[in-house]
């Protein structure tokens, strides 16, 4: 088997990698990235090959076709960045790279895996259910909700693939440092009050999210490579928890006792309360979280330690 992880060089995508590398030990695994916003210290280990490239390339896309064939694409690269406004550059990235992809996948007969979001969903009621409640507040957002679109364009269009949108919510977890301030609150209030700083937060940390540890968003992709299935989900845990139950938890792992201080949010797009329905996972790929808030927080620790 010939894999290929965009993005590979990120957060998720090197920690899928790893998996694959170790789930999959006889394959030919391939990562493609710009090393925008991924690093090369991400991949200290990986034993397969890297190719250096934008995804928004037409010439990359028709030079891949021509010199490679792969069995699966797990599509994880993109500006996760959501405080970015340049909806040229988002649309571009985001959205219109997934057609290179499926037009390359057809060629190939590859099965596409790619990573949406819980963007699509703003600031809609929860649960938020994979198809209602799509309206996003901000075009990170907009763009993940256009790939889901295109998607949806090629299942019903194309068959003969098969294509698995994945709408992650709020991800945290090992090898996310590099994204600086798009890394996960969890991991930047860790890092503060592990250097004896008061954790800072907006006004007055009961907004609440729907955090999903790194290992279960890379367990969803694994099943969504063996099951035999087409279609878009929501991967999360099925729990909000606010970001005051965060300090506590980091408060009691840590063994300090800060107090937090808050301040006003500057975003007139932020996402108040986020939960996912998850029971489409559950049911059609067998998904499972296996970390709760707590345990996934103490795991975590011991990496960023």
């Amino acid at each position: 088997m010939r894999i290929l992880v965009t993005g590979g060089a990120g957060f998720i995508g090197s920690n899928l990698a790893f998996a694959l590398q170790d789930t999959y030990p006889s394959a030919e695994i391939f990562i493609l990235d710009n090393f925008s916003s991924g690093h090369f210290k991400n991949l200290i280990g990986f034993r397969g090959e890297v190719i250096t490239g934008d995804i928004t390339s037409e010439e990359l896309w028709d030079y891949l076709k021509a010199h490679f064939s792969f069995d699966a694409v797990f599509h994880q690269a993109a500006i996760t960045d959501t405080t970015v406004t340049d909806q040229w550059v988002m649309m571009k990235t985001n959205a219109d790279s997934l057609r290179h992809i499926l037009d390359s996948a057809l060629e190939w007969g590859a099965k596409v895996i790619y990573a949406s979001s819980a963007g699509v969903y703003g600031n809609t009621e929860p649960p938020m259910k994979e198809e209602s409640g799509l309206e996003p507040e901000n075009i990170y957002g907009f763009s993940k909700l256009m790939m889901d679109r295109i998607a949806l364009y090629y299942m019903k269009n194309h068959p003969e693939i098969q294509i698995v949108g994945l709408r992650y919510f709020n991800v945290y977890g090992p090898r996310e440092s590099y994204k600086g301030k798009s890394a996960s609150m969890i991991y930047q209030l860790a890092v503060k009050m592990m250097h004896g700083q008061k954790p800072r937060i907006f006004k007055w940390g009961e907004q609440r999210r729907d955090f999903v540890y790194v290992k279960d968003v890379v367990q969803a992709n694994l099943l969504a490579l063996e099951k035999n299935v087409s279609g878009i989900f929501n991967i999360a845990t099925g729990e909000a928890r606010s970001f005051n139950e965060i300090i506590e938890i980091l408060n009691r792992e840590l063994g300090t006792n800060f107090e937090t201080e808050y301040f006003d949010c500057p975003y007139d797009f932020y996402q108040e309360f986020t939960k996912a329905d998850i029971s489409k996972a559950k049911e059609l790929l067998g998904y499972r979280p296996q970390f709760s808030l707590e345990e996934g927080i103490r795991d975590y620790l011991r990496f960023i330690k």
